[in-house]
């Protein structure tokens, strides 16, 4: 009985221990199961606070912003700004005073694409003096340029908004500005001739590249005529009578009629813009290396180019213009010859100045300069805003130098895009279509 007893004992105490050894490894798998849940609970609320607190910084993240140039790439960069919602401050700079702005007669045409990024800016053009026609509206740089800074001074109770006409950007300029108040972004659009990227530090060095067409500007200026915005004038496969120089020659200022000359002779493309007192004739080609276009682009005859935009606007004006004849010509200054359309577009077109941590981008005329007035220049300007909201976007919320420089380079990358695609089909659509 002893042993059996003591056997039995025996059994009960293994029972027991197996069942400690079980009750604690139920409770080490608990503990485990409790820290792991625990763990990852503090690293959602972590994730979650995280998120919360970094969409708060981005939602309440506001820079301040400097313009520098009223024109009409600048008001609009302005306005782009002003779009972006990241804009505490924003200050406009131009040495020209608003009278020099306003009363600039001349006539700008907006494409279909830059009519739809205006519309987007709040841009209305139902009350701007203009008129239009196949989707593109005609006005006045000096009308525009009012309507851009009449929907900035409506922005100023949301956006503290500093437009500053007849001050200049200069060193001087800058060293006054406060530590504190420095601006964190910098919008040039001073135009080709503008010293804002000199007193910046940065390069002014071009990339020069040609459009693989040749073309001829003339302007014709008369007073007697009304200063009213007015529908561009195309056309197409033109030849001209040059036989009087010995060149081949077709029908001056008129189509051609034989489809197989013209497949095998480059024809000319005609357009006349400009309001009725200041009229704009551009005359272009795709490049060849024909007979006519040879000798418009080496004759020394200042004449021939003369006649040859005297003929093609009596053919193509408009009924209630008067034409020119030999008492009025001399109002129509043209090119000599035909020369090659080149774009040149800035090889740094934009900058960080670290010491003072400003990013810089460089717009317009400023960044991009065309040597043929093709009467739509200001689009090729307002392509290159298209990305400045998303820049200045990432700028505003960037934790760190190097968030810039990424926001830096899409800039870049946008602004190289603009030129070459400009550079292979601008033409087309200017011009050519």
């Amino acid at each position: 009985m002893l042993g059996y007893s003591h056997i039995a004992d025996g059994t009960r105490m293994e029972n027991t221990a197996d069942g400690f050894n079980s009750s604690m490894e139920e409770k080490y798998r608990a503990l485990a199961y409790d820290t792991t849940l625990s763990t990852l609970l503090a690293v959602l609320v972590y994730v979650l606070v995280k998120v919360s607190l970094d969409r708060i910084r981005q939602w309440r993240a506001r820079v301040s912003v400097l313009v520098v140039g009223s024109g009409p790439v600048g008001l609009t960069a302005a306005l782009v700004a002003v779009r972006s919602g990241k804009v505490l401050k924003l200050t406009v700079l131009d040495e020209r005073y608003r009278s020099a702005l306003l009363c600039r007669p001349q006539q700008i045409a907006l494409d279909p694409r830059s009519v739809s990024f205006l519309f987007a800016l709040g841009v209305d053009f139902d009350n701007m003096e203009g008129c239009w026609h196949n989707d593109h509206f005609f006005t006045k740089i000096g009308v525009f340029q009012e309507h851009l800074l009449s929907i900035l001074e409506q922005k100023k109770q949301k956006v503290d908004i500093k437009i500053h006409l007849g001050t200049k950007f200069s060193e001087e300029y800058l060293r006054k500005i406060p530590g504190s108040d420095w601006p964190r972004i910098i919008v040039v659009a001073d135009g080709s001739c503008g010293e804002s990227c000199s007193v910046l530090g940065i390069s002014s060095d071009y990339i020069v590249e040609s459009c693989n067409a040749y073309g001829a500007n003339a302007t014709i200026e008369r007073l007697d005529q009304r200063q009213v915005p007015t529908p561009e004038i195309r056309a197409h496969s033109l030849y001209f009578d040059l036989s009087a120089y010995g060149v081949d020659f077709f029908p001056a200022g008129r189509e051609s009629q034989n489809s197989q000359q013209a497949t095998v002779k480059p024809g000319f493309h005609l357009k006349i813009y400009g309001t009725f007192r200041n009229r704009y004739m551009a005359l272009s080609c795709p490049a060849s290396d024909s007979k006519m276009v040879r000798f418009l682009r080496h004759t020394s005859n200042s004449s021939i180019m003369k006649n040859i935009f005297h003929q093609s606007f009596n053919a193509y004006k408009t009924d209630i213009e008067p034409r020119l004849n030999d008492l009025t010509l001399h109002h129509l200054q043209c090119s000599r010859k035909l020369f090659e359309i080149m774009l040149s577009h800035r090889r740094v077109n934009a900058a960080y100045i670290e010491g003072d941590n400003v990013a810089v981008t460089i717009e317009g005329e400023a960044a991009r300069v065309l040597n043929f007035d093709t009467g739509c220049g200001v689009n090729l300007g307002l392509r290159g805003l298209e990305s400045l909201g998303t820049f200045i976007y990432k700028t505003a919320i960037a934790l760190d130098q190097n968030d810039v420089f990424e926001a830096l380079s899409a800039k870049i990358q946008h602004s190289k895009q603009v030129a070459e695609t400009f550079r292979q089909t601008g033409l087309t659509t200017t011009m050519f279509e």
